[in-house]
């Protein structure tokens, strides 16, 4: 394995530990008391005893976390910083993935947004995960998705206060959605 691929491999795992730590912090604790056994349940998916040395790279990220500014201690135990839970919260975002039936219902999901220009960054920024999550642009505010994304949208809407700036339409033809639908891979739905 090459130098940069050594690397990235390592960049990776500490995103991943970074993305656990953050996780557990944001549930409170709930899904487990202890942090190690928290984060090691979220790399498995099963609770474990914790291989070796887990411990020791977990409290050194926890350590760098703080030191950066994304943690702080409350009562002797890590909390969130605003800045660390505006870093967790993007990375939810960018995580977000909308779960694809099996059999498409032939309904179009079309979003119209209509964010003002003094508001750009955050238009930008919709515009950018609505486009990583899959939605064709149809006109500059029309967006189009063949599945249930309401989920998606009400997040967006509540996370960067835009209710008022994002309509959410289900509706059963669009003209001429031929292409759309090739698009999406929906063919044999004529």
């Amino acid at each position: 394995m090459g130098k940069l691929e050594s690397q990235n491999k390592k960049n990776i795992r500490r995103t991943k530990l970074q993305e656990a730590i953050f996780t557990y912090l944001a549930s409170g604790g709930r899904k487990s008391p202890d942090l190690l056994s928290s984060v090691l349940e979220y790399f498995t998916g099963i609770d474990l005893t914790p291989p070796p040395r887990l411990g020791e790279y977990v409290k050194s990220t926890a350590n760098r976390l703080y030191k950066r500014g994304f943690l702080k201690v409350e009562d002797g135990h890590y909390v969130m910083s605003d800045r660390g839970l505006k870093i967790w919260q993007q990375w939810q975002r960018e995580d977000f993935k909308i779960k694809r039936p099996k059999k498409w219902d032939k309904k179009w999901r079309i979003i119209i947004s209509d964010i003002p220009e003094k508001r750009k960054s955050t238009r930008e920024k919709i515009r950018e995960i609505l486009n990583q999550a899959g939605f064709q642009r149809i006109q500059d505010s029309v967006w189009v998705y063949p599945y249930d994304c309401e989920d998606l949208i009400g997040l967006l809407k509540v996370d960067y206060g835009i209710g008022k700036y994002l309509l959410y339409i289900i509706a059963d033809q669009i003209e001429g959605d031929k292409y759309l639908r090739m698009d999406f891979g929906l063919t044999g739905y004529d």
